[in-house]
């Protein structure tokens, strides 16, 4: 079953998400992808943001073949001015902005003693100060209105540090910090501010790299024996949004299967996505693992 028949599978849960603004960046694949089905689902209206225009086209199709109201935006939110013209589309679009869900990032890691000065800018302008910006501009939005709700996607190598992870875990490490930060200031806005930290999730990236066999032994090193999927993250995602989570705030939830939970893991010889390198995939704007 692809991603777009689980959604349209789904009942939905929260009935006063319907009618309310989601903005959903880096929407167009993967993890992104499934938050912008599942909240799709829930009769939210969708602004998708992405770098990938021709997968932006798709996905937003398959949206709008859902019954979803879309407003794609095809931008790089690594630039100021793009930022400011994807929040100004959406106000112009839809009135007001409800979620904001930063998803989009830049997964290259690298060791610490490699070259990756480029890189190490790169991820400070797309995995920190665009989330940042973005959640400036959402929460000045949400303030003049009624509210809101802004879920960073962060990582599981924010608490427990990748072999091979930087810059990418220092990225997330500082969005676990924002998320806190932000928390603390925004609630008296009625803005909440939460971040989900994903494990080994299963997506295109992992199609393209990954043979069934070392799939499978990587699946082992999890205690509950799979991957996570796009629908475990866009579930809790769907939650946090809804008034069903209006109490929670500041808060760093793993969806991992019980990775970060153990000291080590039984199969320890299993070829982990912690060892793959994402170099290999012509995309390389990924979406967080």
């Amino acid at each position: 079953m692809d991603l777009r028949e689980q959604f349209e599978s789904l009942e939905p849960r929260y009935p006063d998400l319907r009618g309310r603004v989601a903005v959903v960046t880096g929407a167009a694949k993967g993890i992104g992808q499934g938050i912008a089905f599942r909240l799709a689902a829930e009769g939210m209206r969708i602004v998708a943001p992405d770098i990938d225009g021709e997968s932006l086209e798709v996905t937003a199709g398959m949206l709008r073949d859902g019954g979803a109201e879309v407003l794609p935006f095809h931008g790089d939110l690594s630039n100021s001015e793009d930022i400011e013209e994807l929040f100004d589309a959406a106000v112009e679009a839809f009135g007001s902005v409800d979620l904001l869900v930063n998803n989009a990032a830049d997964l290259h890691r690298k060791y610490f003693l490699d070259d990756h000065e480029a890189l190490l800018d790169r991820q400070l302008a797309t995995n920190v100060r665009s989330p940042y910006l973005c959640s400036q501009r959402a929460a000045a939005i949400m303030r003049a209105g009624n509210g809101g709700s802004i879920i960073h996607i962060s990582s599981v190598g924010a608490l427990r540090a990748h072999h091979r992870g930087f810059p990418y875990d220092v990225t997330k490490g500082a969005i676990n910090a924002l998320t806190m930060a932000m928390a603390i200031e925004l609630g008296q806005y009625g803005i909440r501010v939460n971040a989900i930290g994903p494990g080994l999730t299963h997506t295109y990236l992992t199609d393209a790299l990954t043979d069934p066999d070392s799939y499978q032994e990587a699946a082992q090193s999890v205690p509950l024996r799979r991957y996570g999927t796009p629908a475990d993250i866009a579930a809790l995602v769907a939650f946090l949004a809804s008034s069903e989570a209006d109490y929670v705030t500041g808060q760093v939830i793993y969806i991992d299967g019980g990775l970060t939970a153990q000291l080590g893991a039984e199969h320890a010889s299993a070829r982990r996505k912690d060892d793959i390198d994402p170099s290999a995939i012509t995309d390389k704007r990924m979406e967080t693992p």
